[in-house]
C-alpha cells in the first residue's frame, strides 16, 4: 500500500499495472532510491518482464505523484545497472535482469530455475575425449585416459548467460543430450545416485575472445567472469571438473562473509 498518496495512479501502463508502490515521504531514505529499489525487485522477481514498457519520465512522475527529477534519478540508476534502457520514441523498457548466484555447491540450472529466470540449454558437445593434463590431475585419472567432455550454452529469456565446459570420469553416468537440454547436470547426477559433498572452486575474470564473444552475444574484449570447479562425492572421489565463463553484464556471484570468531 502506497503511503501519503504515492500509489501508482490511473492510466497505468501495462507493465506497472501489477505493482503496488510503497513510497514513504516521511522516511529518511530518498524517494528516488525507494522507487529504484522497488522497480529493481519487480524486475528480479519477474513482475516486470524483459520488454515491458514503463513509459516516459513525465508520465511516470504523474502516475506516481513524484517530481520528474526524482523519477529520472531512479530510472538512471537502473539504466546504469543494465536493468532498464531508454528508447527514443518508445520510452523506458525493461531488459534482462542480471543473474545473481550464491557462491555454493549448486547447479546453475537449479539456481536459475529457482529465481524464475526460465533457463534453457543448448548442448554443443557431448563426447568422450582424451584427458588433458589439467583435467587428468583434477579427476585423478591418467593423462590421455578417457573422460566425458560436456559443453553447453546456458540461456535465460532467450539470451546467452554462460558457456559451461564440464569433464566427468568415463562411465560415471549416462549423459543423454536431449535430457541435458531440459535439466541440470547435478540433477542428473543426483538421480544416478551420486551424492555431491564438496568442491574446490576458483573465480576470476578476463576478456572475451572473438569466438566466446560470438557465442555469448557480446563484443570481443567484453568482461567475462570465469569459474573453475572440481566437485567431489561423499566418498571423496572427484566426479566433475568444470571450466565455465559467464557474461559480466548478465551475471554476478553473491558472497556472504562472516567474521571469524
Amino acid at each position: 500500500m502506497a503511503k501519503t498518496g504515492d500509489r501508482a495512479r490511473g492510466g497505468t501502463a501495462p507493465a506497472l499495472g501489477a505493482l503496488d508502490f510503497a513510497l514513504d515521504r516521511g522516511s529518511p531514505v530518498p524517494l528516488y532510491y525507494q522507487l529504484a529499489q522497488q522497480l529493481e525487485a519487480a524486475i528480479e522477481h519477474g513482475v516486470l518482464a524483459p520488454g515491458n514498457l514503463l513509459g516516459n519520465e513525465v508520465d511516470l512522475s504523474v502516475r506516481l505523484g513524484l517530481s520528474r527529477p526524482t523519477v529520472r534519478q531512479a530510472i538512471q540508476s537502473l539504466v546504469d545497472k543494465g536493468l532498464l534502457v531508454r528508447r527514443r520514441g518508445v520510452g523506458t523498457q525493461v531488459v534482462h535482469s542480471q543473474v545473481k548466484r550464491p557462491l555454493e555447491l549448486s547447479s546453475l540450472y537449479d539456481d536459475l530455475e529457482a529465481a524464475g529466470q526460465g533457463p534453457t540449454t543448448q548442448v554443443v558437445r557431448n563426447e568422450v575425449v582424451p584427458a588433458p593434463a589439467d583435467v587428468a590431475a583434477a579427476l585423478g585419472v591418467a593423462e590421455g585416459g578417457e573422460v566425458i567432455l560436456l559443453e553447453r550454452l546456458r540461456c535465460t529469456h532467450g539470451q546467452p548467460v554462460a558457456l559451461l565446459c564440464n569433464y566427468l570420469p568415463a562411465g560415471l553416468l549416462d549423459l543423454d543430450s536431449a535430457r541435458l537440454e531440459s535439466t541440470g547436470l547435478y540433477r542428473m547426477m543426483r538421480a544416478a545416485g551420486i551424492t555431491l559433498h564438496s568442491a574446490r572452486q576458483t573465480v576470476g575474470a578476463r576478456s572475451a575472445t572473438a569466438e566466446e564473444a560470438t557465442r555469448l552475444d557480446e563484443k570481443e574484449g567484453a568482461a567475462l567472469l570465469t569459474m573453475q570447479r572440481t566437485a567431489y562425492d561423499d566418498t571423496g572421489r572427484p566426479v566433475e571438473y568444470g571450466t565455465h565463463i559467464y557474461r559480466g553484464s548478465r551475471y554476478a556471484f553473491d558472497f556472504q562473509l562472516l567474521v571469524r570468531p
